[in-house]
């Protein structure tokens, strides 16, 4: 557990997602917990679920809490961080999971020597298998980074890098699930192609891919080591994947990462 306090801005899905985690996995108290949000449906779909303190006003919040979580979309983060900078003495320390907003303009907006704190999440911490990585800026402590990688990992993975490499984690965990959505889907039109009923093929590839998934994460062996153990001479699955090397699977997967990475830092130059 920790002692600290935590305030949510924003109970949309990422932020409810998050106070969903930090208490489901009993990192917090209910009492620990506060969620700030402009829509009277979020808020108290959030605090019946959870039995968490939630308000409408972002500076009661902030009186509340240790920790301001910042969840909210990356074109108002300016107007609620100004709403918020009154409140936001140096005793507190500021996590924004905001895509593209640099800690530069947070701090700038908070103030001289505010500890703030970057976080690139993404959308499987709904379902408490975030895969999320958070960097540290100017005058955040080794302590700030230790809170954010708590809360990060009770609902899923956090990893510390330095803020020039989040770009590329948007691309690769953050734009990721909607690569696996669109390959699971593929998985199952290529079973039903041959013959297989579209329930049956689903069930079978999202299986296929949680499985493989959960081998690679359990076992010692590299990718290409696991690979391997499923391909035999002459066989189906070489057949499979040679036809994925025709086509330069690796090399298109490649690409998406890297585009949605140059994209990434596009939107955050605006």
């Amino acid at each position: 557990m920790i002692t600290e306090k935590i305030g949510i801005v924003g109970a949309g899905k990422i932020g409810s997602a998050i106070a969903r985690g930090i208490v489901t996995a009993g990192l917090v108290t209910t009492d620990q917990v506060m969620a700030s949000d402009v829509s009277d449906s979020l808020r108290q779909a959030i605090g019946n679920e959870l039995a968490i303190g939630v308000t409408s006003d972002n500076r009661q919040l902030c009186d509340f809490a240790d920790v301001v979580i910042l969840a909210v979309k990356p074109q108002i983060v300016d107007s609620v961080v100004k709403q918020m900078a009154k409140s936001f003495d140096a005793g507190k320390l500021l996590v924004s999971v905001a895509a593209g907003v640099p800690l530069s303009r947070l701090e700038a907006g908070l103030g001289p020597g505010a500890r703030v704190v970057r976080v690139m999440p993404n959308i499987c911490c709904v379902v408490g298998a975030g895969a999320a990585a958070y960097a540290g800026g100017a005058h955040a402590t080794a302590q700030d980074l230790e809170i954010v990688g708590s809360i990060l990992n009770s609902f899923g993975v956090g990893l510390a890098v330095e803020e020039k490499d989040l770009d590329a984690v948007t691309g690769l965990s953050g734009s990721g699930p909607a690569y696996v959505f669109l390959f699971i889907e593929a998985l199952a039109d290529g079973a039903v192609k041959v013959g297989l009923s579209r329930e049956v093929a689903l069930k079978l590839a999202l299986q296929t891919v949680y499985g493989a998934a959960r081998m690679a994460l359990s076992s010692v062996k590299n990718l290409s080591e696991l690979k391997d153990e499923v391909t035999s001479p002459g066989g189906t699955t070489i057949a499979g994947l040679y036809a994925l090397e025709q086509k330069a699977f690796k090399g298109i997967v490649m690409d998406a990462v890297v585009s949605a990475t140059k994209r990434s830092r596009e939107l955050g130059k605006r």
